[in-house]
């Protein structure tokens, strides 16, 4: 993540040591080939590869205590984590498991760096083990930047907190609450003087998750820290300790990028891979009243080819809940909001339009949302 790689007596009595000679040998071929599947990394940038596509990095860069991860065919394990920092900065290292690149370091065979217009899905999976004598986060990083490079600190940096034992806090203040991939989270965002970090943090430890990495970077650039011609450039997971950590582990990692163009047909029963031209226009009509609003919605198609499944992602501000809505199915009631189509109007022609509305609550002074993503491409508004 930060700077910032697992006849007779006599011939039964030789039958018999030869049985022994070969229980002893397979018990030695079990044992060296036990040996050889943990690999263990000492050096504080030191990586390896599994699975021919997946690069698994120690990455000290906090403190210059010893830290060790004993890395396996399916992901690693912390077994010494030396030294601590103090909890109200930044960590001291994140030992993890990437697709992607990292520091001119890309995994095999990967197709990261991927612009995002190009990503239909990116389907991933992680699994964790945790321990509780320590203060950690278990992290899952998504990397976006508007080149497609390969080394460095990119521009915009997401985290999922999984979990977090101790007295440690995501970069920046908190914003609101978020339903993202159908969880709820707490949303931070802040700079860490090199980048934007947009966090997502569980209420509660999250052992093991499939989900699509597009849907964050969606909630993403609907906050307008990323644009959808920007670059994907790596997913990891793993760990960033500030006291002890020895015992934490990544059980399983897997990471995939389907591209597609936004222009493809897509598959409209699949509302992780909405298709068609994400060009968009927005309308947001409401009708306000003391304690409450109802908000009438249009998005008008202004590409090209018809879209084919869509997924609208909009911020409410402070003090506004959603009561109920039509035409539309909600992800989340207030703060980052995400509305996709209903059966009907799913189908958006080239120059079409499809409607929703909602009524909500308010309090305080009324305000309309200030940005609106289509399938994870900026609209503009009416």
């Amino acid at each position: 993540m930060r700077p910032s790689p697992h006849h007779a007596r006599r011939a039964r009595g030789l039958l018999g040591a030869l049985l022994t000679s070969l229980v002893s040998l397979a018990a030695l071929l079990t044992t060296a080939s036990v040996a050889q599947a943990d690999t263990t990394i000492c050096q504080p940038f030191g990586t390896t590869t599994i699975q021919g596509r997946y690069v698994v990095q120690n990455n000290r860069w906090g403190t210059s205590a010893t830290q060790c991860i004993a890395v396996t065919d399916s992901g690693f394990r912390i077994t010494q984590a030396d030294g601590s920092v103090p909890t109200n900065g930044a960590p001291k290292s994140y030992p993890s498991i990437y697709n992607g690149c990292h520091y001119t370091n890309c995994s095999p065979g990967t197709n990261l760096p991927a612009q995002l217009s190009t990503i239909s899905s990116a389907p991933s999976s992680i699994s964790y083990s945790y321990v509780n004598d320590a203060a950690y986060n278990a992290s899952y990083d998504i990397w976006l930047d508007p080149t497609p490079r390969t080394d460095g600190v990119n521009r915009t940096e997401i985290m999922l907190w999984f979990n977090k034992v101790g007295p440690v806090q995501p970069i920046g203040s908190p914003v609101g609450n978020a339903s993202v991939g159908g969880r709820d989270w707490q949303v931070w965002s802040g700079n860490n003087g090199g980048n934007d970090v947009l966090s997502f943090v569980a209420p509660s430890a999250i052992s093991s998750w499939n989900f699509d990495v597009m849907d964050f970077v969606r909630h993403t650039v609907s906050r307008g820290l990323a644009q959808n011609n920007w670059y994907m450039t790596s997913v990891q997971a793993g760990f960033e300790p500030w006291q002890n950590g020895t015992g934490l582990a990544v059980t399983s990692f897997s990471s995939t990028v389907n591209k597609g163009s936004t222009g493809d047909p897509g598959n409209p029963g699949d509302p992780g891979n909405p298709g068609g031209s994400t060009a968009c226009k927005v309308t947001y009509g409401t009708n306000v009243w003391q304690g409450g609003f109802t908000a009438d919605v249009t998005i008008t198609n202004t590409g090209s080819s018809r879209v084919s499944g869509w997924k609208l992602a909009f911020t409410l501000p402070s003090g506004q809940q959603i009561t109920n809505a039509w035409n539309a199915n909600l992800s989340g009631s207030s703060g980052a909001v995400t509305a996709s189509n209903v059966g009907h109007n799913g189908e958006v022609a080239a120059g079409g339009q499809a409607t929703f509305g909602f009524q909500g609550s308010s309090s305080g002074a009324f305000a309309k949302p200030t940005a609106f993503s289509l399938n994870g491409t900026a609209c503009t508004t009416a």
